[in-house]
């Protein structure tokens, strides 16, 4: 089956990609059909809006952590039963990992999609140079289809029949709509970026309903559904999780059995752990797991019969008075830590399972101290992992991505979960073992898709189904 789509793109960061895009969703949704959303790159926060918008999953395509060869299989997976599909991109256009050439890039993720691309433009501070961006936008790669071109931020109808007459004369790109400025679909930001949905809740709400009202009023949908519809055939399988689990078994001593009675992995959520990505837990689930959510900001103890303890990204620096004053759950973690029961932490996880967190209390599984920096730490990273683990045996190499404001003194234990080389040098990071050096925990700053690795997820359920045998 082929699913109509299109490519949201920009010529640089900070046009209204996320607002456009979102809108879109939102005012296709309202049509009645059925839109799958998507995200170019490793970012968390926009797919929840999308998600917010189109009610499924936002999920995620990146070509650096998951490869090339996996990105129209997990399209199709996520597009199932869709009626049309919206992909943002990230940052712009032509942008991907740094010294990779356009690996991962927007338009390296439209080619693999064989998709059109629509070219978001802030119109605020231009007229007739509009069309001589556009044309090298355009002209730059022939394997790209620029297919349209939707202005952002104009200021006035003067404003836009001067922007409309600089493209019909020079680029030959037709404008399927134009936005004006508007503060009501702001969205907040803060020192990661946006404010995820998951902790605005009905603002949220109101936000994307206000992108799509905006965009149902200022763009042609029927011109952007036809460009859509023009995107052909791929040449692909739907991306399956557990034919992935059995292919690994098949190569390898993983079982790939799935056991009688899963055992319980609890997987942390809630407005402090808010980054995942959907398929880690498909991934779980296909490798013979019963995932289960919680929200560490109030529950008091981990579900019933856990059997392992995933914990992701967000923003635990944000709650960390709450974290700290939830004693009854950060006692069970430790507790369980101690008892060998298996712990994958990426980033926030981290945080919460270290001694403390800006001078507050958290787990204490972890022999370190947490606090926020002015500094960003930012960029893919290619790791190989330096001690066993229940995530991963000493030597596999992933691919991932690193995204934070806080540092950890010190960033490795006596057994480091990764390491990887910069710029300036070799870096080992991250916990392979916990306070008591047991090493049945990993934690790391290191954001992880599974699909790129599903050897990990297999290696996590097994290490869940041997502790719950005992």
């Amino acid at each position: 089956m082929n699913i109509p789509r299109l490519v949201v793109a920009a010529p640089s960061s900070g046009a209204g990609k996320t607002t456009i895009a979102t809108g879109l969703i939102a005012a296709l949704a309202a049509r009645g059909l059925a839109v799958s959303p998507h995200k170019v790159g490793p970012d968390y926060i926009d797919p929840g809006y999308h998600g917010l918008a189109a009610g499924r999953p936002g999920r995620n395509l990146d070509a650096f952590m998951c490869g090339p060869e996996r990105i129209a299989p997990l399209f199709l997976h996520g597009a199932a039963g869709a009626d049309v599909a919206v992909v943002e991109g990230v940052m712009g256009l032509f942008d991907g990992a740094s010294g990779r050439g356009e690996l991962a890039s927007t338009a390296h993720v439209a080619k693999l999609l064989r998709a059109p691309v629509v070219l978001v433009v802030d119109a605020s501070s231009q007229s007739r140079s509009v069309a001589a961006l556009v044309h090298g936008f355009a002209s730059w790669d022939p394997e790209v289809r620029l297919a349209g071109v939707i202005l952002n931020r104009v200021a006035s109808d003067r404003h836009e029949r001067l922007l409309r007459e600089a493209l019909e004369e020079g680029s030959g790109v037709p404008v399927l709509g134009s936005v004006r400025r508007s503060a009501a679909v702001a969205t907040p930001s803060r020192h990661l970026g946006l404010i995820p949905a998951v902790e605005r809740s009905e603002q949220a709400l109101r936000a994307v309903a206000d992108m799509g009202e905006l965009v149902a009023a200022s763009v042609d949908l029927d011109a952007v559904l036809a460009l859509a519809r023009t995107a052909p055939p791929l040449d692909a399988e739907p991306w399956d999780p557990a034919g992935e689990i059995a292919a690994l078994g098949a190569a390898s001593a993983l079982p790939t059995a799935r056991p009688a009675s899963p055992p319980r992995i609890a997987v942390a959520g809630g407005a402090a752990f808010s980054f995942s990505y959907a398929e880690n837990s498909e991934l779980l689930t296909a490798a013979g797991a019963e995932v289960v959510p919680f929200d560490p900001l109030h529950a008091e103890a981990l579900p019933e019969g856990t059997a392992g303890l995933v914990i992701g990204g967000g923003f635990p620096e944000l709650y960390v008075r709450e974290l700290s004053a939830n004693g009854q759950l950060r006692t069970a973690i430790a507790a369980f830590a101690a008892s060998g029961g298996p712990v994958s932490a990426e980033c926030a996880g981290l945080l919460y399972l270290g001694r403390e967190l800006d001078g507050l209390p958290m787990c204490g599984v972890l022999d370190t101290s947490a606090r926020m920096t002015e500094r960003l730490t930012l960029g893919y990273r290619e790791a190989v992992a330096l001690h066993d683990s229940p995530v991963a045996p000493t030597g596999t190499r992933v691919r991932g991505h690193e995204f934070h404001r806080t540092v950890c003194e010190p960033g490795a234990g006596e057994r480091p979960a990764w390491g990887w080389r910069l710029p300036d040098g070799p870096r080992t990071e991250g916990f392979a073992g916990g306070a008591t050096g047991a090493a049945n925990v990993h934690a790391s700053y290191l954001h992880l898709h599974w699909a790129g690795s599903p050897q990990l997820a297999a290696s996590f359920a097994a290490a869940a189904a041997a502790y719950r045998a005992g």
